[in-house]
């Protein structure tokens, strides 16, 4: 019989958060970026549950609903954003936003 550990959440939370940093890091649509950060936030998210389950306090559970608070705001505030800025350039590609410079 497997068991599943905290070792393994952990695993896979880091392995949510590389494959979002890279997505970061090499893609240039503002959408998949801000699809990456969020998957990013997921994999945080997922330690700091696995980690208040195993430590068998709620401190992890409750900053992991503020973060998703957040993280709601933040999509919302970056869409808008997003939709603002296709609307004056008609593209959304990350190279475009220096428009956005002084």
């Amino acid at each position: 019989m497997f068991t599943v550990t905290v070792h393994h959440y952990l695993v896979v939370s880091a392995i949510l958060f590389s494959l979002g940093t890279i997505g970061v890091l090499t893609r240039r649509n503002a959408i998949v970026v801000f699809m990456c950060i969020e998957l990013m936030l997921n994999g945080v998210n997922l330690s700091f549950i696995a980690l208040s389950h195993f430590l068998g306090n709620m401190d992890g559970q409750v900053f992991v609903f503020f973060v998703m608070t957040v993280a709601a705001a933040e999509a919302a505030v970056g869409l808008a954003l997003m939709i603002a800025f296709f609307k004056h350039k008609e593209s959304i590609d990350v190279e475009d936003f220096n428009l956005l410079k002084w």
